[in-house]
């Protein structure tokens, strides 16, 4: 497996040849993600009153129109209307920054960051932070009750029991992710050494598939734990 990673486009840069995979494709996305923000905030901006309008054919903007779309009615189907309009921000940044990362994977000479396990923990402790903190903003120390279960009585038990839940949550999103999105890259590159031709085409669509269905799988997860944490009690 080394062998098939020792090369990248990145060990030929000047300055980088050392330079940790994960780290450098991280900021490449961020940039990317940055870039084409700027791209569609523009061409909203020249548009002015005519951004209700739908173009008639496929553009960079509405192509980012449709995708955000989508996925605020996945939000607000799972989060409810109120929420989704709150943590949609984060919700898509994380879909965007995991989904771009994955496909990395799929171009030659390029590894997907989400396939080292420092990439996808450090995003999985984001979310367990993140939830927890909207937990007390929801809930105040009241928070403390979901960790108690609905009895006084089995509250020592329930304690741990929830504690070893939430504690390996982000590590189930990290070993899922960087998982599945490793397991990928390796097949499609031992395919392309065997088949060259025509063969890998079929598995770098499987790949686009697999790109997108982990990056709204953790979405998905993320939004499930942030409604848990957020529930009130009656």
């Amino acid at each position: 497996m080394h062998g098939e990673h020792s090369f990248t486009w990145i060990s030929l840069i000047p300055g980088l040849e050392h330079a940790p995979n994960h780290v450098v494709m991280t900021v490449i996305v961020a940039i990317l993600a940055v870039v084409m923000g700027g791209i569609a905030t523009m061409q909203l901006n020249a548009a002015g009153g005519a951004i209700i309008v739908p173009e008639s054919k496929l553009t960079f903007r509405n192509f980012f129109d449709l995708v955000a779309e989508k996925l605020y009615g996945f939000c607000e189907t799972t989060l409810g209307e109120h929420e989704a309009k709150t943590y949609f921000p984060v919700i898509g940044t994380l879909f965007i920054f995991i989904f771009f990362s994955n496909l990395f994977g799929l171009i030659p000479g390029f590894l997907p960051s989400t396939d080292n396990i420092n990439t996808t923990l450090a995003v999985g402790l984001f979310v367990f932070i993140f939830y927890n903190i909207q937990g007390f903003k929801a809930n105040g120390v009241g928070y403390l009750k979901h960790f108690l279960g609905p009895v006084w009585y089995l509250a020592p038990l329930m304690l741990v029991i929830e504690i070893v839940s939430h504690v390996f949550r982000p590590l189930s999103l990290a070993l899922r992710l960087r998982g599945n999105i490793q397991g990928d890259h390796v097949v499609l590159g031992v395919m392309s050494s065997l088949v060259p031709y025509l063969v890998p085409v079929i598995f770098m669509l499987l790949g686009l598939f697999v790109a997108f269905v982990q990056a709204f799988v953790f979405c998905l997860l993320t939004m499930v734990y942030i409604s848990l944490s957020t529930a009130h009690d009656h």
